[in-house]
């Protein structure tokens, strides 16, 4: 999506009658598109499940967020955790994030946590995007023992052991604590 705005630019010295505005065109989020690709327009039925999808998951929307994802994340939430299981009549962590990323986009992955986490591309903690793996440990040495998916703004959706499919901030203490490390999918 690209947003531009224009304004008109004249010279205080010249006069109204004699001088004619110049138009400056000023393009925000034009890094978001490459090549011949056409700006993607927004429907009111997107901004829509937009804004259902960022209210329910305690995000703020900027639309350009996945919108299969957010849509796909919100479907999940409240299943209760289930050890070992991938449905939504219960699911741990890593069976609801190979679910998620089947039903969004198609893509099998790995079943556990620790597989997940090599066989993603490592990306620093300031560089997450949304659909980025979080994957967390109790301390150095440590198993990988938990993975989530990044929403945005520090938050992410997985399946708790005392609560199921919810979503959380990676700023409350036990999940800063025990962060280990994000990866990207390839898609």
């Amino acid at each position: 999506m690209v947003l531009s705005f224009f304004f008109e630019n004249s010279s205080p010295a010249s006069s109204a009658a004699s001088a004619a505005p110049t138009t400056q065109e000023a393009s925000f989020l034009s890094g978001l598109l490459s090549g011949d690709e056409e700006p993607r327009t927004l429907t009111a039925s997107d901004s829509l499940a937009y804004n259902k999808a960022a209210h329910r998951l305690g995000i703020e929307a900027s639309y350009t967020e996945d919108k299969s994802l957010l849509e796909t994340v919100v479907a999940w939430l409240g299943t209760p955790y289930r050890y070992g299981s991938n449905s939504k009549s219960g699911t741990d962590c890593s069976g609801f994030v190979t679910r998620v990323f089947k039903e969004a986009y198609g893509i099998t992955l790995q079943r556990s946590s620790r597989s997940m986490f090599s066989s993603v591309k490592h990306v620093q903690k300031d560089e997450m995007q949304t659909g980025d793996l979080v994957f967390f440990r109790r301390g150095p040495g440590q198993p990988i023992y938990h993975v989530g998916i990044y929403l945005k703004d520090g938050k992410f959706a997985h399946s708790a052991t005392n609560g199921g499919v919810m979503v959380s901030s990676l700023n409350q203490a036990y999940y800063s604590r025990n962060f280990y490390a994000a990866g990207r999918v390839e898609r």
